[in-house]
């Protein structure tokens, strides 16, 4: 790593598997890695995760399974058909990322899957609720699997960096237990044999949450460096790729970075599986007090995390900006369309 903070050329490679044993300077050690990381790079990867790889193969092979689908079934699971923001979401379905070219991704959205007579659902939460489930045998039961593995690793990365970060243990974790966290089943296609490096498939962008956890098979992720320079992610089906997103920057004070990333067209079709770690619905994004330093201010206006995501949500999927459009019409407006993204600034910035 070069001594500009930043200026990366390479994801560090930590092995969390002591975070098992009872060792507090084990437990130190580990957390003040995963900081270090968060606070440079805002990318890294872990292994010794304890996550079930054969449990990872079944989710990739039931993505596989519901993607080899007929368009015609898959519409059926329709995301704009929920109210809550859970299912199929069709190559149509398009953000609005300047820089995507030759985009061509289709993607399975979940949550934390919760009853129907849910009281946030019931009162039209359009993050809460139950999920969409796919008639295929076996789906329901290995994605539920993940999601809970996937997202116990999450609050453990998030206790660790408590950890690292000197605040009281809870201070995030106990802000994360109706979490609006997703999880996504992508599945990238390339649309000819070319292989162009400027071609991006998934625009640069940060992520809006609190953490990402990627599991990945194939190449085409890059994360950029404060050198401006495009930084390729090893491929590596034992590790998960971690970065901090938007509200943990912003819970921070910005002591952990919220980096940009994209994924390029590199493979004729490529899977893979981020799961986002988010903060209840109505938790105020702030930065913590013991986090800002003597003399200093907060660097961020307060946002409740639930309004953040589902405006970005808005800005991302047409069907949204409809529902949004119609609403206005109506006089119930939102204003989600009206939020700017504080941290996507840095995008603005020439990337070779």
């Amino acid at each position: 790593m070069k001594d500009i903070p930043g200026a990366f050329d390479s994801l560090p490679l930590i092995d969390i598997g002591g975070l098992a044993s009872t060792n507090a300077t084990i437990h130190g050690k580990i957390a003040d890695e995963i900081g270090l990381a968060g606070r440079e790079i805002g990318f890294f990867r872990i292994m010794g995760h304890g996550i079930d790889l054969a449990l990872v193969e079944r989710a990739y092979q039931m993505a596989e399974q519901f993607f080899a689908l007929p368009d015609p079934i898959k519409r059926r699971y329709y995301i704009g058909l929920s109210t809550n923001h859970r299912g199929y979401v069709p190559f149509t379905e398009k953000g609005d990322y300047p820089d995507e070219m030759n985009r061509s991704y289709e993607a399975f959205d979940l949550g934390l899957d919760l009853p129907p007579d849910d009281p946030d659902f019931l009162a039209g939460n359009r993050l809460l609720g139950p999920n969409v489930w796919p008639c295929i045998s076996g789906f329901q039961n290995t994605i539920s699997e993940y999601y809970k593995q996937i997202s116990a690793l999450g609050r453990l990365i998030c206790s660790t960096l408590e950890l690292h970060l000197g605040l009281v243990p809870g201070t995030m974790t106990d802000r994360m237990t109706k979490p609006i966290s997703q999880l996504r089943l992508l599945h990238y296609m390339r649309q000819n044999n070319e292989v162009d490096v400027k071609s991006v498939n998934m625009g640069a962008h940060t992520d809006y949450e609190c953490l990402t956890l990627l599991h990945t098979r194939n190449a085409g992720l890059q994360v950029m460096n404060t050198d401006d320079r495009w930084i390729d992610v090893p491929v590596d089906p034992r590790v998960f790729v971690v970065n901090i997103g938007d509200m943990l920057e912003a819970w921070t004070n910005g002591l952990l970075r919220s980096t940009p990333h994209r994924v390029l067209n590199l493979s004729p079709e490529r899977f893979s599986m981020p799961y986002f770690v988010a903060a209840n619905y109505d938790t105020m994004i702030s930065p913590f007090p013991e986090l800002i330093g003597r003399g200093e201010q907060s660097r961020y206006e307060p946002f409740k995390a639930g309004v953040h995501l589902e405006r970005m949500l808005v800005r991302d999927f047409p069907y949204l900006r409809n529902q949004t459009q119609c609403e206005t019409t109506a006089g119930k407006s939102d204003q989600a369309t009206s939020i700017k993204n504080p941290f996507e600034t840095r995008m603005n910035r020439s990337a070779r």
